[in-house]
């Protein structure tokens, strides 16, 4: 049998990263090798760079079993969505929890509002993004500042709707500024307290000029005198109505908490989200239309804060319409919108 360059090549790079493999540890199984490999092109794709070799060895052992748990979940037939080895593919769902959802859904809104969209004409189909009012996908890092990003989704969105203008507003504000209550930076908070800071503050400013840091900081009271958009008030949805917050995402982007908790969620790909979840809400995005697949199962359009590698560009579509009240994942449990 004669081999092409390209098939030396391939065989070379196995034998040299064999080699490596087995200088690093002695007792190795060829399935694992190959995991191995799949492993360091995931590093190299990703970025990663750890602190020593036990380091990355750990790490390895938590990337086989999430791919494992991938596979198994991938060749399921029945489901309607994949899952992959995105850049949380060597963390535990505990330390993916602990850096990224930090929503404080177990704390509930006292706010008794009216619902201005109660007799809204709802269209069979809707995605704000084609009406350019959403802001390309974002990443909050490794900071709990998803409650702050849901916030200023919706505010982008409403600001494009009532002005026509779509600005990028700051994150970073919410995050420094927005301290005095119950809201404390990467340690969690409210989109309704976000939506509060904003119209007492009279305002909030752009991502440009208060870009964001992933991190907690002073507030910088110059620039959050700095006002790029501004709201007049906010009302929450009706909770336990997916009807309700349809006639709401009709009309403008919404601010929802979920619980993303879940390995399912974690490591989303693509197709319509129906995996298991429950209604411990832990983490703010923004809904930012509706529709139905091909298949005709119809789903929530919703805007993520963990950059666009993860999910389909960023973005994952649930499914709508589900037996519980609450949606699923509980989406429909505690949403609200701004008013300009």
């Amino acid at each position: 049998m004669e081999f092409t360059n390209q098939s030396k090549c391939i065989c070379l790079a196995l034998v040299l990263m064999l080699g490596d493999w087995s200088s690093e540890a002695t007792s190795r199984s060829f399935n694992d090798a190959f995991a191995y490999g799949r492993y360091e092109q995931w590093i190299a794709r990703y970025g990663r760079v750890y602190n020593d070799i036990k380091e990355k060895e750990d790490r390895f052992n938590i990337f086989k079993e999430n791919e494992a748990f991938i596979d198994t979940s991938n060749n399921d037939g029945n489901k309607l969505y994949k899952l992959s080895l995105n850049q949380f593919a060597d963390l535990t769902n505990e330390e993916f929890i602990a850096s990224r959802n930090r929503f404080k859904g177990h704390e509930c809104s006292t706010k008794t509002t009216t619902f201005k969209y109660e007799n809204a004409t709802v269209p069979a189909t809707m995605d704000w993004r084609k009406k350019g009012a959403v802001t390309p996908v974002k990443d909050q890092g490794q900071c709990g500042s998803c409650w702050a990003f849901s916030a200023v989704g919706a505010m982008e969105g409403i600001t494009q709707i009532t002005t026509g203008k779509l600005i990028s507003l700051s994150e970073q504000e919410l995050v420094d500024c927005d301290v005095q209550g119950e809201d404390q930076g990467c340690s969690g908070g409210f989109m309704d307290d976000a939506f509060q800071f904003v119209i007492q503050n009279h305002g909030i400013n752009t991502e440009a000029n208060y870009p964001y840091t992933a991190g907690n900081s002073t507030c910088n009271a110059k620039e959050e005198a700095g006002h790029a958009a501004t709201i007049t008030g906010y009302e929450d949805v009706p909770a336990n109505s997916e009807s309700a917050l349809l006639k709401a995402v009709a009309n403008q982007p919404i601010s929802v908490a979920i619980d993303a908790s879940g390995s399912n969620f974690q490591f989303y790909s693509s197709g319509v989200f129906t995996g298991t979840c429950g209604t411990d809400l832990d983490h703010g995005v923004t809904a930012v239309g509706y529709g139905v697949s091909a298949d005709g199962t119809k789903y929530w359009l919703v805007k993520n804060s963990w950059g666009a590698q993860w999910g389909e560009e960023g973005y994952i579509r649930m499914q709508r319409d589900v037996a519980a009240p609450a949606g699923l994942c509980g989406i429909a449990l505690q949403a609200s919108y701004p008013i300009a």
